[in-house]
């Protein structure tokens, strides 16, 4: 079954990619990993995004992964994220995906050679003309240096280019033009935790969030209190988990959380070049936070 922009909804969980203390991807544990968070209540997963590591992995390490979440999914639908500079390389890493058993990709905006909106729109069209994939478009400007306006996204809807987007920006009111512009036609995802009550509020159909990887249960509670009406209530949860990414986001995503996952019995390995483990500063902030918000209190 294709799917659509209604299958976008809830949490999907941008897991982080395990690896083994030498440094290898330990197949097994992601596996394991995407087990937790489907039993958890994620709708999907959304692997090898920027807190999966995508520039840190081999091709054939991208499609090992993709192929052991779409095994471990067991039909939950699994959209791994396209993040190549180029276009070549992003198609090619977008047919391993589709031969992996991917339902969908998250194509990044094109960045280092940004082109003006009409180019980006093309780059998205042209793309889901030749990969036969569903796309969510993924916006994360601090990153790229790039940005789709909310008529462009009304355009990619439009014609069926992409069924949904994560939106990984703090501009509120571009969101909220790209609600009044394309909600009707795409899911809007929330891909920033201390916007994600307020952006489900507003009319986000879900979230894309990294620290769910720790605590899925945790943003489901705060999903559902959003979507229902009490933003209130999903906002004093929010504030009780600020402290956990004031820390995990202290440095370069995913090193502090795979810490902070370790800590909490979860270990994930560390990080690749270019990124380090944390600071001994960061690693403190981590130790304190496991107490303020321990598993049992987020599960």
């Amino acid at each position: 079954m294709t799917l659509t922009k209604d299958d976008l909804h809830g949490l999907f969980t941008a897991i982080v990619t395990p690896f083994t203390a030498e440094g290898a991807v330990d197949y097994d544990a992601v596996k394991a990993l995407v087990k937790r968070q489907l039993a958890a209540g994620a709708t999907g997963i959304v692997p090898i995004g920027g807190t999966g590591e995508y520039p840190a992995l081999s091709r054939g390490e991208r499609a090992g992964v993709v192929s052991a979440c779409v095994e471990a999914a067991e039909g939950a639908p699994v959209l791994p994220g396209v993040l190549s500079t180029g276009y070549e390389d992003a198609l090619e890493a977008g047919r391993d995906f589709l031969a992996a058993g991917a339902a969908g990709l998250m194509l990044v905006t094109p960045y280092y050679a940004v082109g003006p909106q009409e180019g980006m729109r093309a780059y998205f069209a042209r793309y889901r003309d030749t990969v036969d994939l569903p796309l969510m478009a993924y916006e994360i400007p601090r990153r790229t240096n790039a940005a789709l306006s909310p008529e462009t996204y009304a355009r990619l809807a439009e014609d069926g280019t992409i069924i949904g987007m994560k939106y990984s920006n703090y501009d509120v009111p571009g969101f909220i033009a790209t609600l009044r512009e394309a909600g009707d036609r795409l899911a809007v995802l929330s891909g920033e935790e201390p916007l994600f009550a307020t952006h489900v509020a507003l009319g986000a159909k879900g979230g894309v969030l990294a620290s769910a990887s720790l605590y899925p249960e945790y943003w489901i509670k705060v999903f559902d209190l959003a979507r229902n009406g009490d933003l209130a209530g999903a906002l004093a949860m929010q504030h009780r988990i600020d402290p956990v990414l004031t820390a995990i986001y202290r440095e370069t995503n995913p090193g502090p959380l795979k810490a902070l996952m370790k800590m909490a019995g979860q270990d994930m390995g560390p990080v690749r070049l270019p990124l380090t483990a944390p600071s001994a500063e960061t690693m403190a902030m981590l130790t304190a936070v496991l107490g303020h918000i321990g598993q049992s209190e987020a599960a």
